[in-house]
């Protein structure tokens, strides 16, 4: 663990905020395609303008793939965070928590559990993570038992490894969205016919992916019970929170439909009435085709309105859960930014020849496995890196005959993995738990090294 704790430290000081490593990224793109595409016979000053020029393009993008998805991501994130501030959701932590009872059990309980919802939605996955986690340790505190908290919390970040590949998970999403692909590459000159949509079955629903995900349950889950074998108790777990009584308001006019119990229970069974016809009666919709981003936040938008008491509620929630989304918020337009200068520059063309020049029909997806995991460390949002490296994956996969829907999981591997080394989506954990990116790094670099494994195995095998 020594060395793990070591790790911790340099990465702490080597990388700087998430949203200055965007800005990094944004200057040494433009001197790339700067040095790199400069055209025989043009001025620098006019190239040096029409770059920038490319980069404002990309930066205020309002396609499908741009501002737009931006949103799409946002709401995803900040509705699955107001689910797991719900009642319900509450309820049955405390009854996940009856049954963790030692580290081990608990550790291989909150990662089962945490995988689960997070394949779900990875919104929801992260913070029922580390409410659970909290919850365990307040009980092994109220109990006075050793717990190793930081275990805890890292089996709690563990859905961060597996969410790219669940039904909420950036790059399939958007592939499965009609006209998507099309749109990702439409300023990229390219010959190739490129289809509508990408089904789910063949990505998330795909059997490569299934055996992936059963892989990861059943593995990570039997490491970190072992891991919480060694007997290492953290010296500060969190204390029972106490509970402030609320004082009763007194609502009077129109502000009782605010509180209405009722109106937001039926608010929600229309929302989830009308998913539900979607998927199921309507013809066209039979298939998995019906998955897209805004389907998905419209049946969250349901289930948020069901399992809240009232709009009220719902709000509260919401403004508690909207601080998480400030990264999307900023980030992905200077991500957009730089896929801006990439595809104006021809930038783009340069990288996925390169691409195809190395790979072949086997090798291709594992670089691409491994690409994507270099990208992530620094750009820590699989719908940004869907934006900028997506272009270069699809066509450098066409250009090869490899198959796009094991290109995209390649990908959406490739960025969930390294989530056990960059801690920037475990910030809203940490707060919630109280612990440090230091405790939880040396186990979630075990997770890492274990999930890694099981990744080129089930590109290999499929």
């Amino acid at each position: 663990m020594s060395f793990a704790n070591k790790f911790a430290s340099a990465y702490k000081k080597l990388l700087p905020s998430p949203f200055t490593i965007a800005i990094l990224l944004t200057v040494i793109t433009f001197f790339i395609a700067w040095f790199f595409t400069f055209p025989d016979g043009k001025e620098k000053q006019n190239y040096a303008l029409k770059l920038l020029s490319d980069w404002e393009n990309g930066l205020w993008n309002t396609s499908g793939g741009g501002l737009y998805f931006t949103f799409q991501m946002m709401l995803m994130l900040v509705l699955g965070h107001v689910l797991a501030l719900t009642t319900p959701i509450s309820n049955l932590i405390n009854r996940i928590t009856r049954y963790c009872t030692t580290t081990s059990n608990a550790a291989a309980i909150i990662t089962v559990t945490t995988i689960l919802v997070s394949l779900f939605n990875w919104g929801l996955g992260l913070i029922f993570g580390a409410v659970l986690a909290r919850k365990v340790g307040e009980k092994f505190s109220q109990n006075n038992q050793k717990l190793n908290y930081g275990l805890i919390g890292a089996a709690a970040y563990s859905g961060l490894m597996v969410w790219h590949g669940g039904i909420s998970g950036s790059a399939p999403i958007k592939a499965a969205e009609p006209g998507n692909l099309e749109t990702l590459l439409e300023n990229t000159p390219h010959t190739f016919k490129l289809p509508d949509f990408i089904p789910f079955e063949s990505t998330v629903f795909s059997t490569m992916n299934i055996s992936v995900s059963l892989m990861l349950i059943i593995i990570l889950s039997g490491i970190m019970y072992l891991l919480g074998k060694k007997h290492k108790s953290h010296p500060n777990l969190p204390q029972l929170a106490k509970v402030d009584k609320q004082e009763t308001k007194l609502v009077e006019g129109a502000e009782k439909l605010d509180h209405s119990r009722i109106f937001s229970l039926a608010l929600g069974l229309l929302f989830l009435l009308y998913a539900f016809y979607k998927a199921i009666i309507l013809p066209e919709y039979f298939s998995l085709k019906f998955i897209t981003p805004n389907y998905i936040n419209f049946t969250l938008f349901g289930f948020a309105f069901v399992m809240h008491k009232s709009i009220a509620e719902f709000l509260k929630a919401a403004n508690t859960a909207i601080s998480g989304a400030t990264g999307i918020l900023l980030q992905f337009p200077l991500y957009f930014g730089i896929l801006g200068l990439m595809v104006g520059s021809g930038l783009i063309i340069q990288i996925s020849d390169s691409f195809v020049t190395v790979s072949n029909e086997t090798t291709f997806p594992i670089l691409t496995f491994v690409s994507a995991g270099l990208v992530n460390v620094f750009v820590p949002s699989g719908g940004a890196q869907w934006a900028v490296q997506g272009p270069v994956i699809i066509s450098a996969a066409q250009e090869l005959g490899v198959s796009l829907s094991k290109s995209i999981m390649a990908l959406a591997y490739g960025d969930q993995l390294t989530n056990m080394l960059q801690p920037f989506w475990a910030l809203p954990l940490l707060g919630i738990t109280g612990l440090k990116a230091k405790d939880i790094l040396p186990y979630t670099l075990v997770l890492f090294l274990v999930g890694g494994v099981i990744f080129i195995t089930g590109l290999l095998l499929f």
